[in-house]
């Protein structure tokens, strides 16, 4: 079954892209490497030792989106692509609109036109806001407090539309928690270009030499150490739900809605400990003023994906932590040390 994944070169997208190869599938990948690389992609084959399309495509771009479905019968969209940080599209959040929104108003006319009927969207959790209880199911309230967590929301019910318009069609919403982590190997991981948006690539460039300090924001959270709760799930754990969630698309019809989380949260600090730990390196950090939109405790409740998809995470936290600083050690930066020498760690 050719299968289209858009953004198949970012974080999530490349574990996807393993997980998909080494169930048999074929992909063709769409990413306009805003932010990843060409070279992740070359990893992902190196690692399935499987050939793939990809084309360096803006999903704005109709024209260039047409060509990639001519040239191929696609059958179903595993669609990552994207803008992503919370705390960034606070800023620019018409940029942020415009590209989740409209991106996948496009994506949807493509199915239309062409005949896809199994879609994969990558969701998250921002959409419930501020829980009004715990753990959070898929039928807790929905009310996003910043704009990527907003455009999230606006093309979950977007999709819901476009489901009842035509009954043929078969959408999996899978609002993900936190994805950290690696893949085992050391070859894929979180990339980001600048000063990561996400805790655990800081974390990891702050204890390989690259970053001075954690900046941790908020420290006054009603949490048992005043910083913010997360349920973290293993990248890999969350690529095999992408998997099972299209399984089960080719076989069904209509929109579900799946968590993707472990059920279990741990705070800021927890996570430094943990990484701390599986290192053998200091974290030095400091607390800093809340982020705009941040809630202070969020978890799951992934019992849905359980019994309907057959999916459940296997990793812990401190296989989380150790496949990320393994990532990181394998892909090492060159920092200055104290006596001036450039050492390549």
């Amino acid at each position: 079954m050719p299968i289209l994944v858009t953004g198949g070169a970012g974080y999530i997208g490349s574990h996807v892209c393993v997980e998909l190869l080494n169930a048999g599938h074929e992909i063709i990948v769409v990413d306009n490497l805003a932010n990843s690389r060409k070279e992740t992609l070359d990893r992902v084959r190196e690692l399935t030792g499987k050939h793939f399309s990809f084309y360096m495509v803006d999903i704005l771009n109709m024209r260039d989106m047409e060509r990639v479905f001519n040239s191929h019968n696609i059958e179903a969209i595993i669609h990552l692509a994207g803008l992503k940080a919370v705390g960034e599209s606070v800023q620019p959040p018409l940029l942020y609109y415009q590209n989740n929104v409209a991106g996948t108003i496009n994506l949807c006319k493509l199915m239309e036109y062409y005949g896809v009927n199994n879609l994969v969207f990558s969701s998250s959790a921002t959409v419930y806001g501020m829980p009004e209880q715990l753990p959070l199911t898929e039928l807790s309230p929905l009310n996003a407090t910043n704009p990527y967590g907003r455009t999230k929301l606006i093309i979950e019910e977007m999709l819901r539309d476009f489901s009842y318009s035509n009954k043929n069609l078969s959408i999996s919403l899978l609002r993900y928690f936190n994805p950290i982590g690696a893949h085992e190997s050391g070859r894929i991981g979180e990339d980001p270009q600048g000063i990561p948006n996400n805790l655990l690539p800081y974390i990891s460039q702050v204890a390989i030499g690259k970053l001075p300090e954690l900046h941790v924001f908020g420290g006054d959270y009603n949490t048992s150490d005043g910083t913010g709760v997360r349920d973290y799930i293993h990248v890999v754990d969350l690529a095999l739900g992408h998997v099972k969630a299209l399984e089960y698309g080719s076989v069904s019809s209509g929109l579900e809605a799946f968590n993707l989380g472990t059920g279990n949260g741990y705070s800021v600090l927890e996570i430094v400990r943990v990484f701390e730990k599986v290192s053998g390196k200091p974290i030095p950090y400091r607390i800093i003023a809340r982020r705009d939109g941040d809630v202070a405790v969020c978890y799951a409740d992934a019992s849905k994906a359980r019994k309907v998809l057959g999916w459940q995470a296997e990793r812990n936290l401190e296989e989380m932590c150790l496949d990320a600083w393994k990532w990181q050690i394998n892909n090492g930066v060159a920092v200055e040390s104290l006596t001036g020498q450039i050492t390549k760690i």
